[in-house]
């Protein structure tokens, strides 16, 4: 069910502190940690704590838990520095888009120039 955490995802894992990760910031509704293979300087994952399989499936189930995603990004970006110098936030959705774990995520990437068109 959404919203309820999974016993086989490696994110809830990670909100329930079975499994470690570096973490930047947590808040009532999200978990930010360090990406364990970063492509970038600052590569920090935003998670919901509570567990949605897709950004899809989270903007229809609980905007309001998107938003703070999103909100919590640009944290990441300040607390990092690279909001001064720009950054980007990619919301993978599906196996196509390069998504491996199935827990919606905001990678947020900084401190590099970031081409375009990205992939």
């Amino acid at each position: 069910m959404a919203g309820e955490p999974q016993a086989d995802c490696l994110f809830c894992k990670i909100v329930a502190g079975e499994v470690p990760a570096t973490i930047v910031r947590e808040t009532e509704t999200t978990v930010a940690f360090r990406d364990i293979n970063p492509q970038a300087p600052t590569h920090v994952l935003v998670i919901p704590r509570a567990h949605y399989p897709t950004a899809a499936a989270l903007a229809a189930g609980a905007p309001e838990l998107a938003a703070d995603l999103l909100r919590e990004a640009h944290e990441v970006a300040v607390g990092d520095k690279v909001d001064e110098t720009g950054y980007r936030v990619v919301l993978n959705t599906g196996t196509g888009a390069g998504q491996t774990v199935f827990h919606v995520h905001a990678h947020v990437l900084g401190g590099r120039g970031l081409q375009w068109p990205p992939g």
